[in-house]
């Protein structure tokens, strides 16, 4: 008997992460049905720095349907983010108090901004420098192929629009003990290492200008980081 009521809790985990994963899934699947309608304006889009879709080329015979997924997923996936989040945050949630799980719910919009932020930032400073890097770094004219570009552009904008999630990700961590802004102070030397090799896998270009782009304000971001762990470590008043 006691052994079945020490599984139940760890099943009754399980099931709550399937459910979880599995509306998760349902809310991407949603959003790539949403945004598959606005593929073409996304792309119109996502070509302003290279000058529009005319200054792209198609070579193979299903690139363009290749590109039209991958467009649809991404634009889905930023649809369905606030749901996701939402999603997560809740099975986090269920395992703190009634005031822990409010302030977790209340970085629901925050999460989507910051994701909103980093994506802003990759477009408009990383993608124009990365671009510009690789286009000057020969004197050759450059021929560039749909698929190439949309496959560069996005990865960009995604892992770096992931990566802005950083103070929410330590402020979640110190809401359920897991960090707190002590060790956080502490571990300054390890979070610089930690960056620059971020920078360098995400970086497109690897070279030292371009990440120190990505560095600056992911440092920043880090030291935000320290200043939720420390609000979300504050006792509540009835403890």
């Amino acid at each position: 008997m006691t052994d079945e009521t020490e599984k139940l809790p760890i099943s009754s985990h399980l099931e709550e992460l399937r459910q979880t994963l599995l509306w998760s899934l349902v809310g991407l699947i949603a959003g790539v049905v949403v945004a598959v309608f606005f593929v073409n304006p996304i792309l119109s889009f996502l070509t302003q720095p290279i000058g529009g879709l005319q200054n792209l080329q198609a070579i193979e015979v299903t690139e363009t349907m290749s590109v039209y997924m991958r467009v649809a997923l991404l634009g889905g996936l930023i649809i369905a983010l606030p749901w996701i989040v939402y999603q997560i945050l809740r099975f986090v949630g269920k395992g703190l108090k009634p005031k822990e799980r409010k302030g977790i719910y209340l970085a629901l919009p925050f999460a989507v901004l910051l994701f909103l932020s980093g994506v802003g930032f990759a477009f408009y400073v990383m993608l124009p420098a990365s671009l510009g890097f690789f286009q000057e770094i020969l004197d050759v004219t450059t021929s560039i192929r749909l698929k190439s570009y949309i496959s560069f552009t996005t990865n960009i904008l995604f892992w770096i629009g992931i990566s802005f999630q950083l103070p929410l990700v330590f402020f979640v961590l110190t809401k359920i003990g897991i960090v707190n802004p002590k060790l956080l102070i502490k571990g300054w030397r390890v979070a610089i290492v930690a960056i620059a090799v971020l920078a360098a896998v995400i970086t497109p270009t690897g070279d030292p200008i371009n990440m120190l782009i990505f560095m600056l304000p992911l440092f920043v971001l880090y030291l935000l980081s320290i200043l939720l762990s420390a609000i979300a470590s504050k006792p509540t008043k009835t403890e």
